[in-house]
């Protein structure tokens, strides 16, 4: 882990598992050490499993292209949780990401938040030499949790994606935790936790 001291920490939880979750317990001792480094340090807690983004629609789409002076109220209004998702990244210093692995990808509440927040003008936005990320300076650290996808191998769909497309939106400082291929035993679960 860098040593950079975080000031404001912005967890998504993706897992559609409350307990038992691996992700969510390898999350919850990672941001309290985050947080013991930075007593006036805060965190906004974003739990999928419980408040999912809205997947995108027609309108969603309507009202992403069209200019912010020319939005009607309903444009407004639908892009509304989209605004609240992207400012409360925007105020974010570092991002925490505990997911686990579904099917050799991230859960579809997850990728719903990324098509939430990967706005054109706001998150990123297209130039003479490609596309710049507009959320430089910050931090994102990945906790990934998997019963049999090892991290980083050719089945693994959802940390290179996550890097890639954070990478995109201007966050570059991004470190991986992986607590993979846990269907493998109890072994495999105890050599993870000495």
């Amino acid at each position: 882990m860098t040593s950079q001291t975080p000031t404001q920490i912005l967890r998504i939880d993706a897992s559609m598992r409350r307990q038992g979750s691996v992700s969510r317990a390898l999350a919850d001792t990672l941001v309290e050490r985050l947080i013991a480094n930075t007593p006036t340090g805060s965190v906004t807690h974003r739990d999928l499993a419980e408040h999912a983004p809205a997947f995108l629609d027609e309108a969603w789409i309507g009202a992403t292209f069209t200019p912010v002076d020319a939005r009607t109220d309903d444009q407004k209004a639908t892009l509304a949780r989209s605004d609240a998702l992207v400012a409360e990244l925007q105020a974010a210093d570092t991002l925490v990401i505990a997911t686990p692995i579904y099917n050799f990808g991230v859960p579809a509440a997850l990728k719903a938040w990324i098509d939430q927040i990967a706005r054109v003008g706001v998150t990123f936005k297209y130039t003479e030499s490609g596309p710049v990320g507009l959320l430089d300076g910050k931090r994102a650290i990945i906790v990934a949790a998997s019963g049999g996808t090892q991290a980083g191998s050719a089945i693994d769909f959802a940390t290179p994606y996550l890097r890639h497309v954070l990478g995109f939106i201007g966050i570059h400082d991004v470190e991986i935790i992986a607590a993979d291929q846990l269907g493998q035993g109890a072994e495999r679960i105890e050599a993870l936790a000495a």
